[in-house]
């Protein structure tokens, strides 16, 4: 039986700061496994390039590779918490340890919410009125790329209110989408639990533990868009000596140096508390917890 605690909503901001201050502890190791990811990315999306016929595929196998390199990041940053070093065979470490399906089975409820919310977009607001709408969205394209002033006349007929109410629905299926996997993949690495489980005990913690949440996703929202724009500034001096492809190229590669390791921290400490590991750095007070 696995023991959600009750943290404070100041403690989505701990696990940021948790994040923030595993990636200080070990920047050099635990950026190189971020930046040794989007290389093989990119070698993966140049291969897709040079043979169009297999872009599907590379495709399909970034995606079903993108929770086995997240597993991995956490992997290294419990190396780092523990006073161990970060290392590139961190990233296989889930794999060696036999938890790549049910890491890939994670994937499952994003394509299950993928299909769900789409047949339910055609139920809700029928083919023809979807063919109407990307109509007036081509339409208002063509007539923004000639300069002109979209006629407020093209929008009249859209089913507004069932669109809105779709949306609506998407936000809330993203959202327990997010909560179910949030800190899955700590409980299937660190304590073996059997994935179904991990994933339901992970929405029961996220939800239990809104207030911290929103504050996380708060902060990191904040934090991610300041990185992102102050790198991309150094990026736009950057092209200036070195073009634009390349510090483009260097700008992305930065973020995800400093934003992957940060997130895979986070979530390791998020798990820490949540879930009846509480490490003392993080651990504010004795936490109260529920059975489920």
């Amino acid at each position: 039986m696995s023991t959600i605690n009750k943290v404070p909503a100041s403690a989505g901001a701990e696990w940021l700061l948790a994040g923030c201050a595993l990636l200080k502890r070990a920047p050099v190791p635990l950026a190189t496994l971020a930046v040794l990811w989007g290389m093989l990315s990119m070698v993966v999306m140049l291969v897709a390039v040079m043979l169009p016929a297999t872009l599907l595929a590379m495709q399909f196998l970034l995606v079903l590779a993108g929770p086995l390199f997240f597993a991995g990041m956490l992997w290294a940053v419990r190396e780092v918490d523990e006073g161990r070093h970060a290392t590139p065979s961190n990233l296989l470490q889930p794999v060696r340890d036999g938890h790549a399906l049910a890491l890939v089975i994670t994937l499952l409820p994003q394509l299950a919410a993928a299909l769900v919310m789409g047949a339910l977009l055609f139920v809700m607001v029928g083919t023809e009125q979807l063919q109407h709408l990307a109509d007036v969205y081509q339409k208002m394209q063509a007539i923004a790329a000639a300069g002109g002033q979209p006629d407020p006349a093209l929008v009249e007929g859209l089913p507004a209110g069932r669109l809105l109410l779709w949306l609506l629905l998407v936000a809330v299926v993203f959202v327990a989408v997010k909560w179910m996997t949030f800190i899955a993949s700590p409980q299937i690495l660190f304590s073996n639990t059997h994935v179904v489980d991990a994933m339901r005990n992970s929405l029961r913690a996220c939800a239990h533990n809104w207030t911290a949440m929103l504050v996380f996703y708060l902060l990191a929202g904040i934090a991610i868009f300041a990185v992102g724009t102050g790198s991309l500034l150094v990026a736009s001096l950057l092209s200036l000596v070195l073009g634009p492809t390349l510090a483009m190229g260097l700008w992305q590669f930065v973020l995800m140096a400093v934003v992957m390791p940060v997130l895979a921290g986070a979530a390791y400490a998020a798990w820490r508390q949540m879930m009846g590991h509480v490490a003392s750095a993080t651990s504010a007070s004795a936490p109260s917890h529920i059975e489920v």
